[in-house]
């Protein structure tokens, strides 16, 4: 790649968090006072520990002391973009994509390695980046231009256009704490695409928004490219990742696993889930949350609860859920979700919370079932996400914790299937039709 044809470089990229530990406590007095003496240097060793990593880092190379007290969120990541590509960048939760956002956008600082950069960012990592929840939704978007070292008669020119484009009309006087996610969603988008990023950096937080935005979002990214500028695209997503991204980069535990040809890179990252969802979930180690209380195993089960491997299209399905604590408390206001998936996209939502006002309370161990009463899913391979919270806050989330093979039936009663080639692209529905004509 020549030295000025490139928009970004990154070069052994390393980034670190030191996982916290409980203090020793003493059990004596005067063990209890020594300590408080000393805590205010003990909290400054604390303190600089949290951002110094001399005792971990030599040469870019973890020590073997110290190693359980460390988390690479990087580890000597890689890879140059050249100027108006569209790099997706794929990988199952916790695998290091949004922290590689981070460093790139300069929210964070690297622990190791180079980063160069040509050109203005333009981030859109979460929902509200940038904003200021007290200004009103025409403020910020002129407080950003400004961040991004645009003039006022600059934003001016693009203020119309950035309106028009997240729909929010009625609001832009409005202060954005008053904003629905989605229509933070819109105007951030907006904001973030139009005012003239020679990079424009975008993570999964477009799921928000509904799919005619997210399709409106595509075709403002495809334009972007088209006209020269760079896109950097994280999504679990992998049809709107194909459709965007000319290149892909698939990382694994903060390190890449595969770069090149989004189609091959794709194809790679499908099939290690694959492999990952045919791992015992008891056994998962990629699950993010607290982990007091987590989704342990997960079954297929018909009708009269017998263990299947192939669900059936219009038959009945329950997936069961065993759950097991690992605090000896009641866990108040649960909610448990399961959603099915096809290539990053989902086709279904299971949530305790929809269809039934009562609060869920778990405790000890047990099992949720989702009762499916006619599965409406054709032909193919499809993978179940599993996440549990309480009170707000996320226990156990398990992407693509199992994987599921739907074979055709009879869903429609009339011996006919689906027309050849909508295999596994489309949710069957119960559905008629009526046909009004004039007589001869």
């Amino acid at each position: 790649m020549q030295a000025d044809n490139y928009a970004i470089r990154v070069q052994g990229l390393s980034k670190l968090y030191r996982i916290g530990t409980l203090d020793d406590m003493s059990d004596t007095f005067g063990g209890a006072v020594l300590g408080f003496l000393k805590q205010p240097v003990s909290n400054y060793r604390k303190y600089r520990s949290l951002y110094n990593f001399d005792d971990v880092i030599s040469d870019g190379t973890v020590s073997s002391k110290n190693d359980s007290g460390i988390l690479w969120a990087l580890r000597d990541v890689s890879f140059d973009v050249k100027r108006g590509d569209a790099i997706g960048i794929i990988g199952r939760n916790g695998a290091g994509k949004s922290t590689l956002l981070k460093v790139l956008s300069r929210i964070t600082h690297p622990t190791h390695g180079n980063i160069e950069v040509k050109g203005r960012i333009s981030s859109l990592l979460e929902v509200g980046t940038g904003f200021h929840p007290e200004l009103t939704g025409r403020e910020n978007v002129y407080l950003n231009g400004t961040i991004l070292g645009m003039k006022k008669i600059e934003v001016d020119s693009k203020f119309d256009e950035i309106v028009e484009f997240a729909g929010v009309e009625r609001f832009i006087n409005t202060p954005v704490k008053r904003y629905s996610s989605g229509m933070m969603v819109r105007l951030a988008f907006a904001v973030a695409a139009h005012l003239d990023p020679e990079i424009l950096i975008v993570d999964e937080v477009l799921a928000v928004g509904d799919a005619a935005f997210q399709e409106k979002c595509i075709g403002k990214m495809q334009d972007a490219t088209m006209g020269g500028r760079t896109v950097l695209f994280v999504s679990h997503n992998m049809a709107a990742v194909s459709n965007l991204c000319s290149k892909a980069i698939y990382l694994e535990e903060g390190q890449i696993v595969k770069t090149g040809e989004c189609g091959s890179v794709i194809e790679y990252y499908l099939s290690s889930v694959t492999k990952t969802a045919k791992t015992p979930l008891c056994e998962r180690t990629d699950r993010n949350g607290i982990g007091d209380i987590k989704i342990m195993n997960l079954e297929l089960l018909n009708k009269k609860e017998e263990n299947i491997h192939n669900p059936m299209s219009g038959s009945e399905l329950v997936i069961r859920m065993h759950y097991t604590s690992f605090a000896n408390k009641l866990f108040r206001n649960t909610r448990v979700s399961a959603v099915i998936m096809k290539d990053g996209i989902p086709y279904i939502l299971l949530d305790t919370s929809l269809v039934k006002k009562d609060q869920l309370n778990l405790s000890g161990n047990g099992y949720l079932d989702f009762i499916i009463p006619r599965l409406p899913l054709s032909l193919g391979t499809y993978y179940i996400t599993t996440f549990l919270e309480v009170g707000k806050e996320v226990q156990d989330w398990v992407h693509d914790a199992a994987e599921m093979q739907v074979i055709d039936g009879d869903y429609y009663g009339t011996g006919r299937l689906y027309p050849d080639g909508w295999g596994g692209k489309n949710v069957l529905v119960d559905h008629g039709w009526r046909l009004s004509q004039d007589r001869p």
